[in-house]
């Protein structure tokens, strides 16, 4: 039997060990993700167990973003950077030098399907998956990993969490599906800043028109223009929609020249802020979908 000291000395053992362990549940695990969709899959999956930091805020735009000395400070700090991939960061690399992280990289989209650019990016990948609801699970399957790698005593955590949360895209996909099958089938057709909805025509049966390719860093000719303008009259298609990410002065013109209507703005490749239509994922896809609902019905 332990003597009345060493059971003591054992107590007080136990307890300092529980409180160290207690202490290090504690502390979130800070985790980078570079634009604002990710953002919210890793909140999602985290839960509080995570502090994240986005890089590019709610209506920024990841495509041109220029990252400050005060992101690469943030970024050195991370235990865990999450990405898109498939090209979308092109200015990720020399952050990530220029800051000396040597946190693990998550990339997202590891196991999605690719589609091909068009137009000036023939060649590329269009990194946009996120408008697929499929491969938005993808992610959050990815994420899920990549943050039980790093922080192991909280996997069973992030396993509940994304399974609830891949219960929810489940739901909102079927929802999404349902709204699309009440537009008529020749309206199914848009015209969009760039070309940010390949993944989302593709996956429920629409068809996405842009001056601009993938990347909102291409400008659009007036060749361009002046094409999709005589397109919009041959085909009579309904809408033009704007994008929080772009110039909005493109898609007026071409409304104006073609006797299109705008529709309600579209969430493509940020969030809104906390107070807008499109602060999560899940209410981005709802808000794009009832905006499409609203132009292309009648």
């Amino acid at each position: 039997m332990l003597s009345r000291r060493n059971l003591l000395r054992s107590v007080a053992a136990t307890t300092l060990l529980s409180t160290r362990a207690a202490r290090a549940a504690a502390t979130p695990l800070k985790v980078t993700a570079t634009f604002s969709i990710l953002g919210d899959l890793v909140k999602q999956v985290g839960g509080d167990r995570v502090e994240v930091l986005t890089l590019v805020g709610p209506n920024g735009d990841a495509h041109v973003f220029e990252p400050s000395p005060a992101d690469s400070k943030r970024l050195g700090a991370s235990a865990v950077i999450v990405v898109n991939g498939l090209g979308l960061e092109g200015w990720l690399a020399r952050l990530i030098k220029t800051s000396g992280a040597k946190a693990p990289e998550v990339v997202a989209s590891n196991g999605v399907k690719p589609l091909a650019g068009i137009g000036d990016e023939r060649g590329k990948s269009d990194p946009h998956a996120w408008q697929d609801i499929g491969n938005a699970k993808i992610y959050v399957a990815n994420i899920r990993d990549g943050l039980a790698a790093a922080d192991p005593a909280s996997k069973e955590t992030y396993a509940a969490n994304a399974t609830a949360y891949l219960a929810r895209l489940d739901a909102l996909e079927g929802d999404v599906r349902a709204a699309i099958a009440t537009i008529p089938p020749q309206n199914r057709r848009v015209i969009t800043t760039h070309d940010a909805f390949g993944y989302f025509g593709k996956a429920y049966g629409m068809e996405f028109i842009a001056p601009q390719g993938v990347s909102t860093e291409s400008e659009a000719s007036a060749r361009d223009v002046a094409k999709i303008i005589r397109q919009i009259k041959a085909q009579k298609i309904p809408a033009v929609f704007l994008e929080n990410v772009s110039d909005p002065r493109l898609i007026q013109t071409i409304a104006k020249e073609s006797g299109a209507k705008v529709g309600k703005p579209l969430f493509s490749d940020a969030l809104s802020p906390a107070d807008g239509p499109a602060a999560t994922y899940v209410d981005m896809m709802r808000n794009n979908v009832a905006a499409f609902g609203e132009a292309l019905r009648s």
